[in-house]
Formats: structure tokens, sequence, C-alpha cells
């Protein structure tokens, strides 16, 4: 907090009060009065900020109905006492109830169309699968992960995999986790944030992050394969959740409950559907 503080001021932004917004991986703040929303982490832990900006910036280019950077500094990542600090605009959020779901898959829509216009290298969703199952089977990174879940994560990600491979589905570029806690409800309609995530794959991927209401709306959606990347939605988010380093909240809690939603089989639910054991 300190770090963002004195980034602000060497900015211009004056900032008197700062007010955590979210403390996970990453820490998201808003500054006040200049009223600018920053996320800030470790410098030497940061390898994905450049790229988010450079995405946000596209992205605003083709009018996609992402969270923008903030207009009165640079579009840079800026580094502070060792610590990599981006800053975004600040959207008063409306209650997520009142996003209706067929406003919430439009925007999801309109940012996958923003972003087959996006020029940049990005890893592949299978990628991302990869790392779970790096994880997944190091010991030493998720000792209280049991054997019995440790095989079923690996079976999981392993066959979803396969199938997401074999499906032959058309790819773009995704935003790679659009659940409702990366959209915001502002006055001037959904803004999805937290670019980071970004990789390539078929928008299935995608709208499997979403409810299952609001994926009703979405045109065109391949229902099998949808199904089966909820499956492997929840057991890469399981995976992260028995990582040592992972920092979300009652983290090791969720990864029980997504277990016991793996083993209790199809029909996948999304991840609000996430229960205690």
């Amino acid at each position: 907090m300190a770090a963002v503080t004195s980034a602000a001021a060497a900015l211009g932004l004056p900032t008197d009060d700062v007010a955590i917004m979210h403390n996970s991986n990453k820490l998201a703040l808003r500054l006040l009065p200049c009223d600018v929303f920053a996320r800030v982490a470790p410098a030497d832990k940061e390898v994905a900020a450049a790229f988010e900006v450079e995405l946000a910036q596209q992205l605003a280019a083709a009018g996609a109905p992402a969270a923008a950077l903030e207009a009165r500094v640079e579009p840079l990542v800026h580094q502070c006492d060792g610590f990599a600090v981006t800053l975004w605009t600040h959207y008063e959020r409306r209650s997520p109830e009142q996003l209706p779901p067929a406003d919430f898959a439009h925007a999801l829509e309109r940012l996958h169309g923003a972003m087959r216009t996006v020029d940049l290298a990005t890893s592949h969703v299978t990628d991302r699968i990869e790392e779970a199952q790096r994880l997944v089977t190091n010991r030493d990174r998720t000792p209280a992960l049991g054997t019995a879940g440790r095989e079923l994560l690996l079976d999981t990600l392993n066959s979803a995999r396969e199938r997401l491979e074999r499906s032959g589905a058309v790819e773009q570029v995704l935003h790679g986790e659009p659940h409702p806690g990366n959209v915001l409800n502002t006055a001037g309609g959904p803004r999805f944030i937290d670019l980071e995530t970004c990789c390539r794959g078929p928008v299935e991927f995608d709208v499997a992050h979403v409810p299952e209401d609001v994926s009703r709306h979405y045109l065109g959606i391949d229902q099998d394969l949808l199904g089966e990347c909820r499956r492997l939605v929840l057991a890469m988010v399981a995976a992260w959740r028995w990582d040592t380093d992972d920092e979300f909240p009652d983290g090791l809690r969720h990864g029980r409950g997504i277990l016991a939603l793996l083993r209790h089989g199809p029909p996948w639910p999304t991840l609000g559907a996430l229960t205690s054991p």
C-alpha cells in the first residue's frame, strides 16, 4: 500500500486514503481522492502486468467492454520499492444481481469479438492445463492434497485435455476467467477485468466460467464441449487451491468442495456451485 501511494504521488495523483478492494495473489486498491483503481504485486512475481496493459489498450481501441487504464498517466507498469503497479479507471459497481444474464452473455460475445482483433502472442489453454498438471504432480507444492484427490485431478485434467484437443473447435483469444467476479456491473454496462488470464482456445472454455443462466444466452455454443470445459475448469481451479503459494481466501475449503463436485459426476456445475464438503 505504501508503494502504491508513493507511485501515485510521483505521478501527480493525490492519495490521502487507500481502501483494500481485494486481497489475493494480487492486492487491489482504491486510491482517494484521485479515485484510481490500482493493482499491485511483488515485481519478482509479476510476469503478466505488461501484457495486461498492452491488451487493455488494444481492447479499448476495439471498443471492447473491458476495464480501461487510468487515462491521467502513461499506460505502463509502474515500478516502486520492489512492486509492480498498474493503474486503472475506477468504476462504481451496481449490485451483481442487477446484471441480467442476457446482458452478461452479450457483453462476453462483444469481448470475444474484440479479442479476435488482438495482435498479441498468447499462451494456449493447454499450456494452462499443463501448469495445473505440474502443480498436482508436485507434492512439495501441494502437500495437503491426498492421494485419491491427486489421482482424481490428474485423471480429469488428462482426459479433459484429450477431449478438448480432439474437438476440432475453432479457437481464438479468450479472457481466460470471465467468471462473475471478473465482470463489473457499471452504470455504463458490464466491463471485464483481470485480463492477465488471457489465452487461446475455444469460446466454450470462457463460457464454462459463467453461470448456467448466462451461458444459455451465448449463441452458437457446442453444449457437449461446454460441459467438458466446465469439468476442466473445475479441475484446474482445484489444482490452484491446493498450491502452497495460493492466497485465495479459504482456498483449501474451496479445493475440497471442487473435489466433491468432480466425484459426484455430471452434469458438471459452474464455479458458482462450489459447496463445502
